[in-house]
């Protein structure tokens, strides 16, 4: 349960401190974790005895041993070279050490698992609550889940800002913290938040991170929808958003309800809009010449200034867009169609490359 490298960062901060030499030992014999040299993995005979023993401690050949229980099982031993009586409380507060990390680490992993199954739907309403309760996490308080996307260590705690927070993985890929907000948090706090962790983020690791945020809840059972939310909002960001970083599910727009369509009533709208055209029969020029007029709402003279183009030259690419596709685009109907017919496609490219 307590990874190793736990276990060696404990016994070597005791050593620094002690100057005594000590070493985990499975309850099977092996060490696990040790500050002498050529002792890992090495198997200690004496152990087995002395945990099928009913000593608490024990001297073996110039080693103190002492057991380490989980649920009153013993489940490691501290060794400790030397006989004297120092070694023996040395022994006695390492043994203390290990035992409250285990069990820390215990009530760590049976949250993480009550959380993970939250957030899948794995568990009953009345399980949800009663779990909970034993768990010590409150039910009624403010809650919102920020699915975060990178290729770090998991074991890294650079986004557990608070105690009160959750933080947990369902794949490889992905970092899921369940965070506690205060009463008056605002949609600015909740963007700041994600941008405080995104930064802290690409400092530690520098690896690029894509944050996105599902909608504030106030129930335990409602996190998962929280977090279906923010799975969401990072696959529409991913399509429609794809130079941001920062997704927050209720700033979507219209890219929440295309991302939600049925493919074939996406392939007949594109079909019945451009009149069996594709988006890859416009060039680059003039779909680059698009996104800059959608950009200026719509404004001749400003979207010519910003691609140092004369405005009859701009006029001139969307009379030929006109004649391609029967949509003028300085008109705010045929603008929103067209609008529109951009992002659908965008859509089903991006599905049709996750089909293969």
């Amino acid at each position: 349960m307590i990874s190793n490298q736990i276990l060696q960062s404990t016994i070597d901060g005791l050593k620094s401190i002690t100057r005594k030499e000590l070493s985990v030992v499975e309850k099977e014999g092996k060490v696990i974790a040790t500050t002498e040299e050529n002792m890992i993995g090495r198997q200690i005979d004496a152990v087995e005895n002395f945990i099928s023993s009913p000593a608490e401690s024990q001297l073996i050949l110039g080693y103190q041993y002492f057991k380490i229980y989980d649920n009153g099982v013993p489940e490691y031993v501290i060794q400790v070279k030397g006989e004297d009586e120092s070694g023996y409380q040395i022994g006695k507060i390492a043994a203390f050490q290990i035992q409250s990390l285990l069990v820390a680490y215990k009530e760590r992993y049976d949250k993480d698992n009550f959380i993970k199954n939250l957030l899948l739907d794995n568990l009953l309403l009345v399980d949800i609550y009663s779990r909970a309760k034993k768990l010590h996490i409150e039910n009624n308080v403010h809650r919102i889940v920020y699915l975060i996307e990178t290729n770090i260590d998991k074991e890294m705690n650079v986004v557990e800002i608070v105690t009160k927070d959750f933080v947990t993985a369902v794949d490889e890929h992905s970092i899921i913290l369940v965070k506690e907000l205060r009463e008056k948090e605002t949609a600015d706090e909740i963007d700041r938040i994600a941008k405080t962790i995104e930064e802290t983020l690409n400092a530690e690791t520098n690896s690029r991170v894509y944050i996105s945020s599902g909608t504030i809840v106030s129930d335990l059972k409602d996190v998962s929808r929280s977090y279906k939310e923010a799975k969401m909002a990072l696959e529409v960001g991913k399509i429609f958003e794809t130079d941001k970083y920062i997704v927050n599910y209720e700033k979507l727009g219209i890219g929440r309800l295309i991302y939600q369509l049925p493919l074939p009533l996406c392939r007949m709208f594109i079909k019945e809009v451009l009149h069996g055209l594709t988006m890859d029969d416009f060039d680059d020029e003039t779909l680059a010449t698009v996104n800059k007029f959608f950009e200026n709402n719509l404004n001749v003279s400003e979207t010519s200034r910003q691609l140092y183009i004369h405005r009859n030259t701009l006029v001139y690419r969307l009379d030929k867009l006109q004649k391609m596709t029967g949509l003028d685009l300085r008109n705010f109907d045929d603008a929103i169609i067209f609008k529109i017919t951009l992002m659908v496609s965008k859509y089903m490219i991006y599905m049709d490359k996750m089909a293969y």
